[in-house]
C-alpha cells in the first residue's frame, strides 16, 4: 500500500499512477440544494502534485467566485469541497458552465473556458513572449514600440508590476498573415532588442525573455516568473525589510500571515488573512505550488459583511517533511505576501478601461499616450473580443500617486473621450482603515479559526 501511494503522488508520468487513476475515476458532485447561497461542488480524485490548484483553475477561468472551501487530501485521495457563486452572488444557473466544471474536474487534461463571444485563438496561431526585469515608468510602451517596428500585432497580453519588477505574458501574431510567427531569425531579433529593454535599468541587469508557440496559462505564468525573478536576485530579491512602492516610500503589507508548527501530525500551518478580491484563493495556491508544498487540509472562508478572507492550511514540502528552518520560514511567508499583493489595490491606483476598433499598433499607440502623460502601468489586461480591443490598465503617476483630473482629461482628449473610460479613481478608504490597524492582535485573529482545521485533521487522519 506504501508503494502505491508513493508512485501515485510523486510520478505524473509512471504507468502505474497512471493506470491507477483510470480504475479509481475523479467523482464530482454539482449540488445546487445543499447551501442557502451558493452551489456546492464536491471533488473526490486521486491525489497527484497540484491537483488542488488544477479544481481553483477550473473555478476561476469562469470568473466564478468561491465563498468557502474545505480541503482535505491524507492518504490516497484528494476530498474537496467548494462554495462558488457567480459575479452577481447567485447559484450557478447555466447548464453550459456546470456540464464544463463537471468535465473539466472529471479530466486530466486542461480544457480551456467557453468562449463567450471572445477572441480564443487557436494554440498554434500565435506566438508568446514572456518578459521579466525592472519595472520603470514607459517600459510597456517601449515594448509594445518594438514589437510594432517588428510587424507583429499584439492580440493579447497581461501585465503585472511587483516591488518594483515587472513581467508580462504577451500573444503576438505576424501583422500581415495574422497567425504565429516561426521565422526564427525574427524571433531572435525580437528576444535581443526586448531582452535589451528589460536589463536596461541602471540599478539592476536581471532580466529574462523567453519566446514559444501556443498558449499558456497566463496568470500561472506570471506567477511562477515573479517568484523565479525573486529567487534568481538573491536574498534582496526575496525581500530584505519593508518593501517598498513606486516611489520609495514604505507599502504596507496586503496580507498578514503567520507561519507556524503542527508538530503532533508533522505539519506546517500557514495561516493567511487579507481584505478578500477575485482569485485570491488561486493566487496563494499559486505561491505553495510552486514553491513546492502539498496542502493537506485548508479550510478558506470568504463570506460574510467584513469582506476579510481567511485562509488556513496545514503543508509539507513535496520531500514530506514541514517547513524545518527559519530562512524557508521567512521566505514562505514574503512570497504568500507577494502573491496577494501582485493583484491586490491600494486604492490609490486608477482603473482605466480603453474599447475600441482594434487595429495594428492600437497598444503602441495608447501606451505613448500614457507615457507623454507621466502615467505609470501598475498592471494591465489586453484582450481582443469580436474584432474590439477590451484593455484594462491600472496606472497611477511615475511617483505611485493618485493620478489628477487634469491628466486624465489630457489622456481622453488624445485617444478619445469615447474610448476612454475611467472606472475608479481615488483613495479606498476601508483599504487605509485596514492598513493602518495595529499588529497588536493580529495572532489572536490569525488563530481565530485554526482550532475548526485541527478538528479537520482529526477527522481525516
Amino acid at each position: 500500500m506504501a508503494r502505491w501511494a508513493e508512485m501515485v503522488e510523486d510520478d505524473d508520468d509512471d504507468e502505474y499512477a497512471k493506470l491507477v487513476r483510470r480504475m479509481n475515476p475523479p467523482r464530482v458532485v454539482i449540488d445546487n440544494d445543499a447551501c442557502d447561497n451558493a452551489t456546492v461542488i464536491r471533488v473526490d480524485r486521486v491525489k497527484k502534485h497540484g491537483i488542488l490548484l488544477e479544481a481553483v483553475q477550473v473555478l476561476v477561468d469562469l470568473n466564478l467566485v468561491i465563498t468557502k472551501a474545505y480541503i482535505s487530501s491524507d492518504g490516497n485521495w484528494f476530498m474537496d469541497v467548494f462554495n462558488v457563486t457567480d459575479q452577481d452572488g447567485s447559484k450557478l444557473q447555466n447548464r453550459e458552465v456546470i456540464d464544463h466544471i463537471q468535465k473539466c474536474l472529471e479530466s486530466d487534461g486542461y480544457l480551456p473556458p467557453p468562449a463567450n463571444g471572445g477572441f480564443v485563438p487557436p494554440e498554434d496561431q500565435f506566438t508568446s513572449i514572456e518578459l521579466t526585469g525592472a519595472d520603470r515608468p514607459g517600459l510597456l510602451s517601449e515594448v509594445c514600440a518594438v514589437l510594432a517596428a517588428l510587424s507583429c500585432n499584439i492580440v493579447k497580453a497581461e501585465v503585472w508590476t511587483h516591488d518594483r519588477r515587472a513581467a508580462a505574458v504577451i500573444q503576438i501574431t505576424d501583422e500581415a498573415t495574422g497567425l504565429a510567427i516561426h521565422d526564427v531569425g525574427r524571433l531572435s531579433r525580437a528576444q535581443e532588442l526586448l531582452s535589451n529593454l528589460m536589463q536596461s535599468d541602471g540599478r539592476c541587469n536581471r532580466g529574462a525573455t523567453g519566446v514559444s508557440v501556443g498558449t499558456a496559462r497566463t496568470e500561472r505564468r506570471l506567477h511562477k516568473m515573479m517568484l523565479d525573478d525573486r529567487v534568481g536576485g538573491g536574498e534582496e530579491a526575496v525581500g530584505g525589510g519593508e518593501e517598498r512602492g513606486g516611489c520609495g516610500k514604505a507599502r504596507h503589507k496586503a496580507a498578514k500571515v503567520v507561519v507556524m508548527d503542527c508538530t503532533e501530525r508533522q505539519y506546517t500551518v500557514v495561516i493567511l488573512r487579507c481584505r478578500d478580491r477575485p482569485k485570491l484563493l488561486f493566487d496563494t495556491l499559486c505561491a505553495l505550488n510552486d514553491l513546492q508544498y502539498v496542502v493537506f487540509h485548508g479550510t478558506v472562508d470568504a463570506e460574510g459583511a467584513s469582506k476579510e478572507a481567511y485562509q488556513e492550511y496545514y503543508i509539507r514540502h513535496v520531500d514530506g517533511h514541514p517547513v524545518r528552518a527559519d530562512a524557508e520560514r521567512t521566505r514562505l511567508v514574503r512570497c504568500l505576501e507577494a502573491a496577494v499583493e501582485r493583484r491586490a489595490s491600494n486604492g490609490l491606483e486608477l482603473e482605466l478601461e480603453v474599447r475600441t476598433e482594434d487595429r495594428v499598433g492600437l497598444l503602441s499607440e495608447i501606451t505613448r499616450v500614457f507615457r507623454e502623460n507621466s502615467l505609470s502601468i501598475i498592471r494591465a489586461a489586453i484582450t481582443t473580443k469580436d474584432g474590439k480591443a477590451e484593455d484594462t490598465f491600472y496606472v497611477s503617476d511615475t511617483y505611485g500617486n493618485p493620478v489628477d483630473g487634469r491628466t486624465i482629461d489630457a489622456v481622453g482628449e488624445q485617444l478619445g473621450h469615447a474610448v476612454l473610460r475611467v472606472k475608479r479613481r481615488g483613495h479606498d478608504a476601508s483599504v487605509k482603515h485596514e492598513a493602518e490597524g495595529g499588529a497588536v492582535s493580529v495572532l489572536g485573529s490569525l488563530l481565530k479559526g485554526s482550532f475548526q482545521g485541527l478538528r479537520l485533521i482529526r477527522s481525516y487522519s
